[in-house]
């Protein structure tokens, strides 16, 4: 059965197609909230209210992406969400008078792991981390990224240098010791 037609199904509320496209995405979307939500328990409760507004909101799927990118965005959003939940009585920093040079050179030492990277993402501080992330691993634009977080595109491109000067120096710690 092809995909489109498992959203045709789903559209008019057939259970078994909504089951049948859950299982299809429902680990590569666990792993996508668990890079922004660290917590097994937390990641489930998104993973399971984004199916539920995915399925709810399914009309409003045009196919104009995959179905994955479509629901990929539900979750991102959902776990972001989730996020500024916890964090609601913290005070913005005002980036908006700062101005941000580009440079996109995200080269690393070819001997430094990938999960060891992942780590020290993790390792970075929440407001860094989150626009590293929806940069590097989820691909997502500057302009992307600010309309998810409800932020300027300055304050996007000054958290991700700042966020990639921070990657950096713990990546150099990790891999030469203490950096002294």
């Amino acid at each position: 059965m092809f995909q489109i037609d498992l959203v045709e199904r789903c559209k008019s509320n057939d259970r078994k197609a909504q089951l049948k496209l859950y299982r299809q995405y429902c680990e590569g979307m666990f792993c996508v909230a668990m890079r922004f939500l660290k917590n097994s328990d937390d990641a489930e409760d998104v993973l399971q209210e984004s199916f539920i507004k995915a399925f709810q909101k399914i009309d409003q799927y045009k196919g104009e992406v995959t179905f994955g990118a479509w629901l990929k965005r539900i979750v991102v959003n959902r776990s972001i969400d989730f996020l500024k939940g916890k964090k609601e009585n913290l005070l913005q920093l005002d980036e908006s008078y700062m101005h941000v040079s580009e440079d996109e050179d995200w080269t690393v030492d070819e001997t430094i792991s990938i999960e060891v990277v992942k780590q020290a993402m993790d390792e970075l501080p929440e407001k860094y981390s989150t626009v590293v992330k929806l940069y590097l691993v989820e691909g997502y634009d500057h302009n992307e990224i600010s309309e998810i977080l409800e932020i300027t595109e300055t304050s996007c491109r000054t958290r991700l240098l700042r966020g990639k000067g921070q990657l950096k120096e713990l990546l150099k710690k990790q891999h030469y010791g203490t950096g002294s």
